[in-house]
């Protein structure tokens, strides 16, 4: 299998440009993450359980109106100060400041942002703003109705109507601060700024190669010390030295947030690396004879990589065969294989038929598994 992975040039960056920061607002991201995916986080079943029973239904609908916004992927819009030079990719010190960058980011920076986990790719070099272009347009329309009808009436809001769709935004947030993310907050944002002190520290004294080791074993610095590389299931580019973007790269600690390790790679914005403190265990290991029949599904490269997709969201044939440029009858076979061997679960929704990784299952494969795919 082709090595796959993220990675970072940062050619010529000064070490003062790389900022460990705490941010309130990706935290808040990864709490809504949770409380939508529990299946990603079997060590926080016990505050899945408790916030979900308190909330109020007019929250929880809200919630449910916007949710694919953290729940395959999470959505750049929790890291506004990705996108403002001006801030040095340093976020807000409370939920309120970092909801004012959220509002400082003109109408193409929030649509792209909003509509860029699953409705277009608004932020491929030249590509042209549905704002504006009725191709654009049409295209992430069509990409929305295939995921449902509420996140194509989302995504018809955001264009006919962005500014409305960031006060609804806002208010939403300062409404789950004032549900459970205040709680949450004041019980971890100590543990992340002592964190963010200690890799700080590291950072001045040892450098960015032995901060980067602490961060997490998958990112490393290269031997020149040009490119931070993060091993995932992906492949991606990104830039810490773009004037547009202001030069320099931010990592954020999340409590939350194992086993994802997120990176930001949008052009025109400062690249995060978004990294979980602490790991719990994962248990259940599957017989050997399951075993087998499931890691020979897995053996193949392109099923892999097709997990990468199934275990963040629910796709079709022919978006799987499409962002693996291969055709659909082959993605069809793959998906068959995987079927097989126990690993995928299947909905129709219309005349889309969606198919997704069953994680419960894959849990049972053991966590360095579990931890790969959703890293």
């Amino acid at each position: 299998m082709s090595h796959m992975s993220v990675t970072i040039d940062i050619t010529g960056l000064p070490p003062e440009r790389v900022l460990f920061a705490v941010s309130p607002l990706a935290e808040l991201g990864h709490a809504l993450h949770v409380l939508t995916e529990p299946k990603h986080h079997p060590g926080l079943n016990g505050w899945v359980t408790s916030t979900a029973a308190g909330l109020k239904p007019d929250l929880a609908d809200r919630l449910c109106d916007a949710d694919f916004l953290w729940t395959s992927v999470m959505s750049d819009i929790f890291l506004p100060f990705a996108a403002l030079p001006e801030v040095s990719g340093r976020p807000g010190a409370t939920l309120a400041e970092d909801l004012d960058l959220l509002d400082r980011l003109d109408d193409e920076q929030f649509v792209s942002a909003a509509l860029e986990v699953s409705c277009s790719n608004y932020y491929a070099p030249g590509t042209a703003s549905p704002l504006d272009n009725p191709a654009s347009r049409a295209a992430a329309l069509d990409r929305a109705s295939a995921r449902g009808p509420r996140q194509l009436q989302f995504a018809l809001r955001v264009l006919d109507d962005p500014e409305g769709v960031r006060a609804w935004l806002r208010r939403l947030f300062e409404d789950c601060e004032q549900a459970f993310f205040g709680d949450v907050w004041r019980r971890v944002g100590v543990q992340l700024a002592a964190d963010v002190r200690h890799k700080s520290e590291v950072l001045r004294r040892k450098g960015l190669r032995d901060a980067l080791a602490e961060v997490s074993p998958a990112v490393t610095l290269d031997e020149d010390g040009a490119r931070v590389t993060v091993d995932k299931l992906n492949s991606g580019r990104a830039t810490a030295v773009d004037p547009a973007a202001g030069p320099g790269v931010t990592l954020v600690p999340s409590s939350l947030g194992w086993p994802h390790l997120l990176v930001l790679s949008a052009p025109r914005w400062r690249p995060v690396i978004h990294y979980p403190v602490g790991a719990p265990e994962v248990a259940n290991p599957a017989s050997l004879d399951v075993l087998k029949l499931r890691m020979e599904a897995l053996a193949h490269p392109m099923r892999l990589r097709m997990c990468k997709w199934l275990a963040r969201s629910a796709c079709t044939t022919g978006e799987l065969a499409a962002e693996h440029n291969i055709s659909a009858p082959e993605a069809s076979r793959h998906i068959g294989v995987l079927k097989k061997a126990g690993l995928l679960t299947t909905r129709r929704r219309g005349r889309y038929v969606l198919h997704q990784l069953d994680l419960t299952v894959v849990a049972r494969l053991g966590s360095d598994f579990l931890e790969g795919v959703l890293r």
